[in-house]
């Protein structure tokens, strides 16, 4: 027997200074006959991959398809990452394709492999039965431990500025990163930069692959039914665009759905009430910021935060103003979460009133952003 999951995961860092982006497609070349080949769509962008890719699995599900969805990181459990049929997977099922897994690498494979190349190789041993698997990219595309597979689609949600130290400072070396991971077909999704349409045509052309615009596979049913749906999960206005995006995919796959093939598809953690006065959002990067003050705008919550250091969370905290009545930061032990000291700089700078986190009170309206690391600290806290 090996080490189980846990202890074996727990082992590996999550985040990385350097990645050796050779390493997964070298290992999953010499291993790819021992893994299952179900008809992947790939998710890549810097916003929306969790919830677009959610609506789209779910309705996939419901309309006869046995669906996997992978999707990170995870607010509470491991778990989350890897949803089959409408259910999360269970802790036996992890630790049999654990040990699976491990008989298929060699020591030196299974010791190399980052925390979440590992793990995107389990899921894939995990959607054995799928016929369709809708996959999201970690940070990257092209690089990313997800673009080593065969997919018969991708599509892009809004890509933005994030992750410079790993994607590049621009958004045109952002973009080419991430539309660089295109295969066959490309659906793009709605854009905030016009330079990401104008880049994913040059790589489709270069790569040869059929590239659609979201809008242009909508017909007026469809209108129609997105309206009705977003109406009945009662979806923000930029939850929408990913709904949009994730009906393209139907339309492209030659899928004709009903409003009820999402029911439950909304995903946790994306402008979520838990309760009358509670709203969590795990977006933690300007573009999740706006989308967030335009959909409240006109009500001041009480901010529960913090921020890693390299978010760009002066920003964030400016776009957010408008809807802040002042900030309770809430203690996260990790390396990478910004000190005190800075934070409670910046917020002076911008002229934000602040105070520790301690509890919520139900008569003060709250929303709780800045990360999944917030989050789950927050949860762990409200739900003791």
């Amino acid at each position: 027997m090996y080490s189980t999951l846990k202890s074996f995961l727990d082992k590996k860092p999550l985040y990385y200074n350097e990645i050796d982006y050779t390493r997964m497609p070298r290992i999953y070349e010499r291993i790819k006959e021992c893994l299952p080949k179900p008809k992947i769509i790939h998710l890549i962008g810097t916003n929306g991959k969790g919830t677009t890719g959610r609506f789209l699995a779910t309705a996939l599900h419901n309309l006869g398809f046995s669906v996997g969805h992978y999707t990170s990181p995870h607010i509470l459990t491991f778990n989350e990452r890897i949803w089959i049929d409408k259910k999360n997977i269970s802790d036996e099922e992890l630790e049999t394709a654990h040990q699976k897994l491990q008989k298929i690498l060699n020591t030196d494979e299974s010791n190399s492999l980052s925390y979440f190349e590992y793990t995107t190789l389990l899921s894939m041993l995990l959607f054995e039965k799928c016929h369709y698997v809708v996959m999201e990219a970690g940070l990257g595309g092209e690089h990313d431990a997800t673009a080593v597979f065969d997919k018969i689609l991708t599509l892009v949600t809004t890509i933005d500025i994030d992750h410079e130290a790993f994607l590049g400072n621009s958004i045109e070396d952002i973009a080419t990163t991430k539309l660089n991971a295109m295969q066959k077909n490309i659906i793009l999704g709605k854009q905030k930069f016009k330079q990401v349409q104008d880049i994913a045509t040059k790589v489709a052309t270069q790569k040869g692959t059929k590239l659609f615009i979201y809008e242009k596979l909508l017909n007026q049913d469809d209108i129609l039914k997105i309206k009705e749906i977003s109406k009945e999960l009662l979806l923000a206005e930029y939850l929408v665009e990913n709904l949009k995006l994730a009906i393209s995919a139907l339309k492209f796959l030659k899928l004709t759905y009903k409003v009820k093939d999402f029911k439950d598809s909304k995903l946790f953690g994306r402008l979520s009430q838990i309760s009358k006065n509670i709203l969590i959002d795990v977006g933690h990067n300007p573009l999740a910021a706006s989308s967030i003050t335009k959909a409240l705008l006109g009500k001041k919550y009480i901010l529960i935060y913090n921020t890693y250091k390299d978010k760009d969370y002066k920003t964030i905290l400016k776009i957010l103003k408008p809807i802040i009545s002042h900030v309770e930061i809430i203690d996260i032990e990790e390396e990478r979460i910004e000190t005190p000291e800075q934070l409670k700089n910046i917020l002076n700078t911008l002229e934000i009133e602040y105070s520790t986190f301690i509890k919520t009170d139900k008569n003060l309206d709250y929303l709780v952003f800045g990360s999944f690391s917030v989050v789950e600290k927050f949860l762990r806290v409200h739900n003791e």
